[in-house]
């Protein structure tokens, strides 16, 4: 259980909603999409922008600063196949929900 890091409880992201969590030094944006929970980068490639703090619309979440929409599932850009956000794992257990973290490709191991 050392990858998985505690973010938030299930209470914090209900159904229809995405937050915005900082986890060993990385924003990361939770997504609750129809009961399921899903975690991408929090940083919109855009400008930054706080993705987690934008419109969740069924799986797509919506930046709040320029209107770049992922989906939080795969990560996907909806309009450039060549953007796509990280998406890391996420569990749930006893109401507490933990990511771990994927390695992104170049990153020191």
């Amino acid at each position: 259980m050392a990858d998985w890091i505690e973010i938030a409880t299930l209470d914090e992201c209900p159904p229809g909603i995405s937050i915005e969590r900082v986890i060993a030094g990385q924003i990361v944006a939770l997504a609750n999409v129809e009961g399921r929970l899903h975690a991408i980068d929090g940083l919109c490639p855009h400008q930054g922008g706080p993705l987690g703090t934008g419109v969740l619309c069924g799986s797509i979440l919506t930046c709040p600063w320029h209107g770049w929409q992922f989906d939080v599932v795969d990560g996907r850009h909806q309009l450039s196949a060549s953007v796509r956000q990280t998406v890391h794992e996420v569990q749930v257990r006893d109401g507490t929900v933990f990511v771990r973290l994927a390695r992104v490709r170049g990153a020191d191991a």
